[in-house]
């Protein structure tokens, strides 16, 4: 949302207007003395207001960070030439070629395919690699079920392949999973619900004073304008004007505490909803893991022990036997190190800047051999 809507959105609650009437009503009757407290709530809310503005703008751009998951660029041919292209620039009918490491830059039926394998947990949740085939499929089934497609933004782990585009940014499936996201009306929380309330009580409440004093007042041959200003003195005085401020810094304060703790909160009041919840069911591929493997301990045919500290697709770790916690380099222990070598031989995956260029298996026998000082040996046999 851009910052003005945003800015304008922050007064839209009940009570925040009931206050600006309250005020203007106050000047109307010269009642001044209520205008001028009942304005400087309104300027402290427009001081706070920027800061909720701000942190909300900030919670915008990382999730578009976090959100950037169709590529950049892709490798199409065109004219029976081979193309880098940008991925925005594809249109359906076009031939694109997949490898190992690619981003899939747009919904493609496959055309050729060699033992092809997909990452498709940003898009399914499965962490399993799907296996895609270039044969047609009889039957009707979900599109997203359909082995000779592959969809934008999923990730090929393995093996490489051909296709024709069928689908484009709001076309592709993943599109058409942003454009419900879009539709879908963010409902009130808890807090915005009793604001709401509280602030269409209040302004019944006001109407009801200043109606009944005018009645009486009526009734008693007074002057109906007195009468009037002393009923909305009345309503202004039942209102609490520091409520709303109260509310806004509480909600801010929660958010900056919540930012230093590399916590995203998009929109304010999800802070009060959060604090509302005893269960939360979070997909666990990708949100709550890192979709990831990881050697965690070694045996060998002679019945050695060996374990590995270190996580991730990298060298940081050691491979320390059991119970001695030596520290095994190379082949400093011939059946740990020929066990590292073999499960690095056999393999295809390429580890490049922490991240694996196929099977995620592979990748952590690969990081497993960096521990130990033997990843050259795969460049070696490449080269």
């Amino acid at each position: 949302e851009p910052t003005r809507p945003a800015f304008i959105f922050q007064f839209k609650n009940p009570l925040i207007l009931l206050l600006l009437a309250s005020a203007l009503v106050s000047i109307l009757t010269k009642n001044y003395e209520d205008a001028i407290s009942i304005t400087a709530v309104i300027v402290c809310r427009l001081i706070v207001d920027p800061v909720a503005i701000i942190q909300e703008y900030r919670s915008e751009k990382s999730l578009e960070e976090l959100t950037k998951l169709v590529p950049p660029e892709c490798n199409c041919i065109r004219e029976g030439k081979l193309q880098h292209l940008l991925a925005r620039d594809l249109v359906p009918g076009d031939i694109v070629s997949l490898s190992i490491g690619d981003r899939i830059p747009a919904d493609i039926r496959l055309t050729e395919v060699t033992d092809l394998l997909v990452d498709e947990s940003s898009f399914t949740g499965e962490a399993e690699p799907c296996s895609k085939t270039d044969t047609p499929l009889t039957g009707e089934g979900d599109l997203t079920a359909l082995r000779n497609i592959v969809f934008m933004g999923t990730l090929v782990q393995y093996g490489k392949g051909q296709g024709v585009v069928i689908g484009t940014g709001e076309r592709s499936q993943f599109g058409e999973v942003f454009k419900m996201m879009r539709a879908e009306e963010t409902p009130k929380t808890p807090l915005q619900r009793s604001m709401d309330k509280l602030g269409k009580q209040l302004t019944l409440f006001s109407f009801f004073i200043i109606g009944v004093i005018i009645l009486t007042g009526w009734l008693q041959g007074k002057h109906l304008l007195s009468m009037f200003t002393i009923g909305v003195s009345l309503a202004v005085a039942a209102i609490p004007e520091g409520l709303p401020i109260v509310v806004m810094v509480t909600l801010v304060l929660g958010v900056l505490r919540m930012a230093k703790k590399q916590v995203i909160v998009k929109k304010l009041p999800i802070v009060e909803t959060l604090g509302c919840c005893n269960v939360i069911c979070s997909d666990k591929t990708g949100t709550l893991t890192a979709n990831e493997m990881t050697v965690s301990q070694l045996v060998t045919s002679d019945g050695l022990h060996a374990e590995v500290s270190g996580v991730g697709y990298n060298g940081q770790g050691t491979v320390c036997l059991l119970p001695s916690k030596e520290v095994v380099k190379e082949f400093s222990n011939v059946s740990v190190g020929k066990l590292v070598e073999a499960g690095c031989v056999a393999n295809n995956a390429v580890i490049r800047k922490n991240a694996v260029m196929g099977q995620p298996t592979e990748g952590a026998l690969i990081a497993l051999a960096m521990k130990v000082g033997m990843s050259v040996i795969q460049m070696e046999l490449i080269t």
